[in-house]
């Protein structure tokens, strides 16, 4: 063979396999590694990415739920009692009689009817008293780091533009916050009938689309014959239905739940509808158009899970005369716990932070009452941030930041349960 032959490439040998040498060879083996390095490097640069963004939002929520305001008050809390003594150091006939005679009639008698003045507690009447004649109110707020490293040109500044306002650090997440209704005034809002609304939801949701979508997913997978072309044609609804629009969803909750299901959705036909909900605009139907939305979800995540089971685990069941339902109650199930747990926890997540849907369904966006039952009016959390961040005060996008991490935090406590049990069936089977 001539040089000039040679260089035409590995000549095939005798069985027409292809033989290269070990230069070539290592060639080969340096690209791979080159290839693996390259995408390494993507691998960490995303990783790198988001980090720093997830850095970014901790930083932007935080930094604006806390930090310096800049606040007047219509009444000095020290010129309301001779000692000149502070809210919180008043009893509490001092504040009941400062309140009497300070408020006109009418307002007495919207206070009387949410709950007598003399049977409220005393941090009650702290709040009532600061909301009602101190009536501080916030002028100017400042993030958290801009007010730990400028403090002295913030001091120059306000003391400029607001001679008569004081400086003081705020903490807009504490627990009268989160014990506090919503009000028109974003020094005394809070987020109570807004995180009950949301653990209303999440567990008519929970409750509604757990045992269908487990069922569901056990029946395409275990009973299902797969290759009738209904079978086929549900499976592949399902995977559609798991991309579809959240919008898509609150819009058949408005048409089936709100409007077809009323007299059900409003309590009408149990006898304990409420008139401000009568239209079905109630958690129920909130509840019922969520575990739509999760339910493809929760179906497609069990099935995979019960794909996961060994077949000889089934072989092994009914080789000892099991039925096939004793076979998947007491085998198939507990070994796909886990997985379907993990799916009940993306879908526990979507729900809790969804909001177009509860738009279009009737969530409120200011509401002051508590709900009692699957049958009152509501708001949720994610509800209450889209209302605060659209108001043009800075304030209200002060505590809007605040019920972010309250959300934050409802949620990893909500996921956190859920992971403990998958962990525990993990364990155990």
């Amino acid at each position: 063979m001539t040089p000039e032959s040679g260089s035409q490439g590995p000549a095939p040998d005798r069985n027409g396999h292809t033989v290269i040498g070990a230069g070539a060879a290592a060639r080969q083996v340096a690209a791979r590694h080159s290839r693996g390095r390259l995408w390494l490097a993507g691998f960490q640069a995303a990783t790198v990415v988001a980090i720093v963004a997830l850095a970014a939002l901790v930083y932007n929520v935080t930094s604006n739920s806390m930090g310096l305001i800049a606040y007047t008050v219509a009444v000095d809390a020290a010129t309301l009692t001779a000692e000149g003594v502070s809210v919180k150091e008043m009893r509490r006939d001092e504040m009941v009689r400062i309140l009497e005679s300070r408020l006109s009639a009418q307002r007495l008698r919207v206070l009387d009817v949410q709950g007598p003045l003399a049977q409220r507690s005393h941090g009650e009447l702290s709040r009532i008293l600061e909301r009602e004649v101190i009536r501080p109110k916030v002028v100017r707020s400042f993030g958290a780091l801009e007010s730990v490293f400028r403090r002295a040109e913030i001091e120059a500044q306000v003391g400029r533009e607001h001679p008569d306002a004081r400086l003081t650090w705020r903490r807009w997440w504490d627990w009268q916050f989160v014990t506090s209704p919503q009000s028109s005034y974003p020094e005394f809002a809070g987020i109570r009938t807004a995180i009950l609304g949301s653990l209303w939801m999440i567990a008519i949701t929970v409750a509604v689309a757990m045992p269908v979508g487990v069922a569901a997913g056990i029946y395409l997978e275990e009973y299902a014959d797969r290759g009738r072309r209904i079978n086929q044609l549900i499976q592949t609804n399902i995977n559609n239905l798991a991309g579809v629009p959240s919008i898509i969803y609150g819009i058949l909750g408005l048409t089936v739940f709100v409007r077809a299901l009323e007299p059900l959705t409003s309590g009408a036909a149990l006898g304990l509808t409420d008139p401000t909900t009568a239209n079905g605009r109630t958690i129920l139907s909130a509840g019922l158009t969520m575990a739509l939305l999760v339910l493809p979800v929760i179906i497609i995540t069990t099935q995979e899970s019960v794909r996961t089971v060994p077949p000889s685990m089934r072989e092994a069941s009914f080789g000892l005369g099991a039925t096939r339902w004793q076979t998947v109650r007491h085998h198939v199930l507990p070994y796909a716990l886990p997985g379907i747990l993990t799916g009940a926890i993306l879908s526990v997540s979507r729900a809790l932070g969804e909001t177009a849907p509860l738009v279009v369904v009737g969530a409120s966006t200011f509401i002051t009452t508590d709900p009692t039952g699957p049958f009152s009016k509501f708001t949720v959390l994610p509800m209450q941030v889209y209302q605060w961040t659209s108001r043009p005060q800075d304030t209200f996008r002060d505590i809007a930041a605040a019920a972010i991490i309250v959300l934050l935090v409802l949620l990893l406590l909500l996921n956190s349960v859920a992971i403990v049990l998958r962990n525990r069936y993990t364990v155990r089977y």
